[in-house]
């Protein structure tokens, strides 16, 4: 039985692991399914003769945000499908998941049918990334992104990131020893970049977002 397709299910929520875990053997064929809480205890299955052909990984984990993992599992094991979930809504969570090496990404309000045909498409060699999130709880946890991905330079992205905590171009060009006509020049930047006509639709812009400078 070891040697048949398995899958892993890593998700910090014991109840929802075990519960995606009962339900990829009873409706997806697995012959079993591991659920484990910590990358720590997902990473000995990594590295098994036997890997899983399927790992279903929460985007929100305990240390962070699971793209390093699952960059990691697809370098390691480039033969495990990898299927991303999280009960945010942010559209840009697929983009990133799919970038890190994800097969798909499923909503966690989805239905049932509904991950069953994911995880199929995605074990028969198929993407599965929905154009349109499922409705869920707002989240309090904010997304991280960068400079570059919102299309800032990465000085700007410093401009930015002080932006967001209310400092004025005085103290913005204070801190980064620039003169105030320069921070000028990139707060105008920013604006057109982002779409926004002044500071307050910036901040409006970036709710549930946490910009990642280097």
């Amino acid at each position: 039985m070891k040697n048949l397709p398995w899958a892993a299910v890593v998700d910090d929520h014991p109840l929802v692991a075990h519960g995606i875990a009962d339900f990829l053997v009873t409706h997806c064929s697995f012959a079993r399914a591991q659920p484990v809480t910590t990358i720590a205890e997902f990473s000995p299955l990594l590295e098994s003769r036997n890997p899983p052909a399927l790992a279903v990984v929460d985007f929100w984990l305990p240390d962070g945000v699971s793209l390093p993992l699952l960059s990691q599992i697809k370098l390691r094991q480039p033969g495990t499908r990898l299927l991303a979930i999280s009960a945010d809504d942010d559209r840009a969570i697929a983009e990133k998941v799919a970038a890190a090496g994800a097969n798909g990404f499923i909503h966690k309000q989805a239905a049932p049918e509904l991950f069953a045909k994911a995880v199929a498409a995605i074990m028969a060699g198929e993407a599965w990334f929905p154009g349109q999130p499922a409705p869920a709880l707002a989240s309090t946890r904010e997304l991280p992104v960068t400079a570059a991905e919102l299309g800032l330079t990465p000085r700007q992205g410093q401009v930015l990131a002080m932006m967001l905590k209310g400092l004025p171009n005085k103290r913005i060009a204070l801190n980064l020893s620039l003169s105030e006509h320069t921070v000028k020049e990139h707060v105008t930047g920013i604006l057109e970049r982002l779409g926004a006509k002044n500071r307050i639709e910036v901040i409006t812009k970036m709710r549930g977002r946490s910009l990642e400078n280097p």
